[in-house]
C-alpha cells in the first residue's frame, strides 16, 4: 500500500510539474503533455500486463503442480489468456505511437 501511495504522490507530481514551469502564464505546451501522455501509456499498459501475466501463469502452473492430469485442460485457457493480456498492451502501444505522430 506504502508504495501504490508513493506512486500515485510521483504521478501526480509528474503531471502538474509542467503547469508548474510553464513560463507564459499558466498555458503550457500540448507537445509535452502529449509526449507524457504517450509515455505513461505504455508504461502502465506494459507494468498492468506484466503483472496480469505473472499472476496468470503463476496460477496454472499452481494448478498443474497439484493435478499434473490437467494439465491440457489448464494450458489452453491459459495461453488465450495471456494472448488477450498481451493484446491490451498492444493497443496500448498504439495509443502511445499515435499520440507520438501527433506530436510530430
Amino acid at each position: 500500500m506504502k508504495k501504490a501511495s508513493l506512486f500515485l504522490a510521483a504521478l501526480a507530481f509528474i503531471s502538474i510539474a509542467p503547469v508548474a514551469f510553464a513560463q507564459d502564464g499558466g498555458a503550457t505546451d500540448y507537445r509535452a503533455m502529449l509526449a507524457l501522455a504517450a509515455g505513461l501509456a505504455i508504461g502502465l499498459g506494459a507494468f498492468g500486463g506484466a503483472i496480469g501475466q505473472g499472476w496468470s501463469a503463476s496460477s496454472a502452473l499452481q494448478g498443474i503442480a497439484r493435478n499434473p492430469s490437467a494439465s491440457d485442460k489448464i494450458f489452453t485457457p491459459m495461453i488465450i489468456g495471456l494472448a488477450l493480456i498481451e493484446s491490451l498492451v498492444i493497443y496500448c502501444f498504439v495509443v502511445a505511437i499515435l499520440l507520438w505522430t501527433t506530436i510530430g
